[in-house]
């Protein structure tokens, strides 16, 4: 199971929202370039990239973060926050990501989406799944939508789509825990999925709940930040 802290980037600068509520930022440092190469020499081999500029304006501006990190470090990253064309997707593979995170589109266009899986293969494509009451949310969580979380894995499975990242934003920030019940019912609907659970996750036990689940990976956010996970203790308990 990969373990994948978070780096969300506004303005350049690495920040945690809290509930994906842009007015609740709290920034934890200048520099997302010093983070990521703090977070390697931890021992950390994964990345979360998160351009929240790019999420609410739908073009990515924070491509010059990536490409320093991906220059700087031999992180593997997955990036997202506003790859809403070809040219945006092209533009992240070529800055360093080794995945990209698309999530409003593949709400908004499926079909697109689909066939990008089908040209650039799966393993590059990761399908964003941001919901609320498991109904997905898009445009950096500003929009709500009626499209039902498991309809949805659903046909981007048929279509031959592999990789999904699945936040519950009620539990985004909170430290308070990770929605186990929604992870466990996606598991146990869709054999094959290789799914990356995301927000609240709070403890190395909790860690070890979603690897028993099936979990291939989870995304590290403020409860490595704010000293809730220790990063020595958690990579040691799963290497």
């Amino acid at each position: 199971m990969r373990l994948i802290p978070a780096i969300d980037v506004i303005d350049g600068k690495c920040v945690r929202l809290t509930q994906g509520d842009y007015n609740q930022k709290k920034v934890y440092d200048e520099s997302p370039i010093d983070v990521a190469r703090m977070l390697e020499k931890r021992g950390f081999e994964y990345l979360h990239l998160v351009d929240l500029d790019g999420a609410k304006t739908s073009s990515p501006k924070n491509l010059y973060v990536l490409n320093q990190i991906a220059l700087d470090t031999n992180l593997k990253i997955d990036f997202g926050g506003g790859i809403k064309s070809e040219d945006s997707l092209i533009q992240s593979l070529r800055s360093g990501a080794n995945q990209v995170n698309i999530g409003s589109l593949s709400v908004r266009n499926s079909n697109l989406v689909k066939f990008w899986v089908l040209r650039y293969g799966a393993d590059q494509i990761m399908i964003g799944a941001d919901v609320k009451d498991r109904k997905l949310s898009i445009n950096g969580w500003l929009e709500n939508t009626e499209v039902d979380i498991m309809e949805f894995i659903n046909d981007f499975m048929d279509d031959g789509a592999r990789h999904f990242v699945c936040t519950d934003i009620a539990k985004d920030g909170m430290m308070a825990g990770s929605s186990l019940d929604l992870y466990n019912d996606i598991i146990d609907n869709f054999p094959g999925i290789e799914l990356v659970a995301s927000g609240g996750v709070s403890s190395i036990e909790e860690c070890k709940v979603l690897e028993d689940m099936g979990i291939s990976g989870i995304i590290l956010g403020k409860a490595l930040y704010e000293g809730l996970i220790d990063p020595d203790e958690v990579l040691k308990a799963f290497s």
